[in-house]
């Protein structure tokens, strides 16, 4: 049997306010394990990822922002998965320029490959299904068509856009040609569709070949075509990363696919598919997807509900304790330095609160607790007026970039593990239960030499602790990455 080679191209640079306060502009959801040990991005490319039944998927291609290149790289780590190519968006341009920017730099060294697109920030249950649906698209794929996937609806929901078939699905799950794209309905207009039988979510999951998709960006947006094939022409490589050129990215439309291309093409397919899909676009889909107890409850974490009905409870946060007492419909998602509360019936209305926040100027509408950095992670544990205690976590062999301060002293002292320490001229090794004094001014660096990790509690005292205090002397490589901080 002859395998179908496919290359997978998962999309990771969405923000998901939705999911707030887990899911944050600086760590978003797919970066976070929300319904099961894996994160969302692991869970996507392991789905997409060795060979299976007819199918043989090639080292997944990524698109991402810069602030999560080391994020992706240590999570495909992780599991496993060596990345094929990591393409850097600039800045943020919606879907149709990164898919266009995958098939364009694909299609250099194979025109024929066929992408199989898809968001990571998706929960498929039924890896299986998944892939049988696949292989159904792989005959509309070889006539030239474009391949989007539709969900079955299981209830009728306002949240997603539809996908309107020419004819009804059969119970083979072959593809049916699309007849209309259709917007986020009102709640009588889904019922309706929900009970006509040919309308399917739009679940943004696409199958074809790079030629094709490429041509009908040419057809259909040319001048998003011309930015684009600038920017992978013009791309820079950097430390295994292809940085797309920012000032042709710039250029770029900031478009769906569906505008763009879809929604304009003529030679589109659908994949009916009924194996269990949720993109967790709220806390109620989480909700619904970690299976609620027969009272409508889900706890996460160190929750505890007590008489509570048709609610979710969650703490991420080792040290908080959430008890909820005689709740009904209620969300309530604690961390370290935000909390939740409301209504399940506004789940969709979440993001009101990041704007909120954001108009207050408010750290946790965007940042979260955990500073990742690529040589590891840092979190603030206490500020006061003229000091900050912060956990640094250092990952094997792994360094911070060689620096000093105008306005503070640090004192380190290491918890686990074994740190390399630079203090101008001097080098010196620091143990677990031991520590080191930097002084104001003075050229230093840490390092961790070991195999395993290296964690320690740093101790700041001086006039300004801010993260800007900072001159740095030299960056070295940590792991093959460039480490920063």
């Amino acid at each position: 049997m002859t395998l179908a080679r496919i290359t997978p191209v998962i999309l990771c640079g969405g923000s998901g306010t939705r999911l707030w306060p887990l899911s944050r502009k600086s760590y978003p959801k797919q970066f976070v394990p929300l319904v099961g040990e894996e994160t969302l991005f692991q869970a996507s490319a392991k789905r997409l990822s060795g060979s299976t039944g007819r199918l043989s998927f090639t080292a997944p291609s990524i698109l991402t922002a810069s602030d999560f290149r080391f994020i992706v790289t240590e999570q495909l780590t992780a599991i496993g998965i060596d990345p094929g190519a990591i393409l850097i968006e600039p800045e943020g341009r919606n879907t149709a320029p990164a898919i266009l920017a995958a098939a364009l730099h694909l299609s250099a060294s194979d025109p024929d490959a066929v992408m199989l697109v898809a968001p990571s920030d998706h929960v498929v249950p039924d890896t299986q299904a998944f892939h049988d649906a696949i292989e159904k698209g792989l005959a509309a794929v070889a006539d030239g068509k474009l391949v989007t996937f539709g969900i079955t609806p299981t209830h009728a929901e306002t949240a997603y856009g539809y996908l309107e078939l020419s004819a009804e699905p059969d119970a083979n799950g072959t593809a049916v040609d699309l007849k209309q794209f259709v917007e986020k309905p009102d709640a009588d207009r889904a019922a309706e569709m929900l009970a006509e039988g040919t309308f399917l979510w739009n679940a943004g999951i696409f199958l074809f070949k790079a030629k094709d998709i490429i041509a009908a960006f040419k057809t259909h947006a040319p001048k998003l075509t011309d930015s684009v094939a600038t920017a992978v022409a013009k791309a820079k490589t950097d430390l295994g990363f292809l940085r797309l050129d920012p000032e042709a990215w710039a250029e770029a439309d900031d478009i769906s696919i569906d505008y763009a291309v879809m929604e304009r093409a003529t030679n589109l397919a659908v994949v009916p598919f009924n194996g269990g899909w949720s993109d967790l676009g709220g806390w109620d889909a989480v909700w619904r997807e970690l299976g609620p107890d027969a009272d409508g409850v889900v706890t996460s974490g160190d929750a505890t509900a007590i008489e509570c009905e048709n609610s979710l409870l969650r703490s991420d946060n080792s040290h908080l304790e959430v008890v909820g007492i005689g709740l009904k419909n209620i969300m309530a998602i604690a961390m370290k330095d935000a909390v939740l509360v409301a209504d399940m019936s506004r789940a969709q209305d979440v993001k009101k609160a990041v704007t909120a926040l954001k108009a207050k100027g408010a750290n946790q509408a965007t940042m979260f607790p955990k500073d990742h950095r690529p040589w590891g992670w840092f979190e603030s544990l206490v500020i006061g007026g003229r000091f900050q205690v912060k956990r640094i976590y250092v990952h094997p062999g792994a360094a911070l970039s060689l620096q000093s301060h105008f306005h503070r002293s640090e004192h380190w002292i290491v918890v686990e593990g074994t740190a390399r320490v630079t203090i101008d001229d001097e080098v010196r090794i620091v143990s677990e239960n031991q520590s080191v004094y930097i002084p104001l001014g003075t050229k230093h660096r840490m390092e961790n030499p070991g195999k395993v990790p290296m964690v320690l509690i740093e101790v700041q005292t001086g006039s300004y602790v801010g993260e800007d205090d900072i001159i740095r002397f030299e960056d070295i490589y940590a792991r093959g990455q460039g480490a920063k901080g």
